[in-house]
């Protein structure tokens, strides 16, 4: 079977969508698939996946500063506590995505992140629902957009009062915080989170 990496002009092997030079390839080289720890980083990507549902990941990244200017670092207290103006006067902001189901669902899920601490927190939610085994994707075609654990998860979300974490959005959740590794088997960071 072919190998569906690209050799950069650095020689090293990557997942197609990281082969040139820029943000995404730093971000595939630096962040993507790597443990996040702890609530605040879990909570910054949650909300930033939900942002990206319909865009295109570069998107995100090349906004993401000021996301984390606008939404107080992603600090859960600083963001439950945002009001209806806050809302409207993001929804002017563009330097972010202007969305306004996105940007209430970031508020409404620090609530929700919040209600969590009293059954563990965050991250040991998202944790129980880390697959037995990865998948070994050789291929972009075989990478899959969602998994058995991504319904899961969503389902158990949703119930908690979260929004915009649907199979695919948690499914990238879970791979760019290192709970499931769908780096290409031929990848230099493949296994990069076990």
């Amino acid at each position: 079977m072919t190998d569906g990496t690209v050799v950069g002009e650095d020689g090293v092997a990557r997942c197609p969508w990281a082969g040139g030079p820029g943000t995404m390839r730093d971000y595939h080289d630096t962040e993507w698939g790597v443990p996040v720890r702890g609530e605040g980083g879990l909570f910054e990507r949650m909300c930033l996946e939900g942002f990206q549902a319909g865009l295109s990941w570069s998107t995100i990244l090349n906004k993401r500063e000021r996301f984390r200017e606008v939404f107080h670092g992603f600090d859960v207290d600083r963001v439950a506590t945002m009001t209806d103006g806050d809302v409207e006067r993001l929804l002017t902001d563009t330097g972010i995505v202007r969305n306004r189901a996105k940007i209430e669902a970031t508020r409404k899920n620090a609530v929700a992140t919040i209600a969590l601490r009293d059954d563990g927190g965050l991250e040991s939610f998202v944790e129980q629902f880390r697959p037995a085994r990865d998948p070994e994707p050789r291929v972009p075609a075989e990478v899959p957009t969602t998994s058995p654990e991504s319904v899961a998860l969503s389902k158990a979300l949703r119930k908690r009062g979260f929004g915009f974490v649907g199979p695919t959005t948690m499914h990238a959740l879970m791979e760019a915080t290192g709970l499931v590794d769908t780096h290409l088997v031929g990848c230099h960071r493949r296994g990069i989170a076990r």
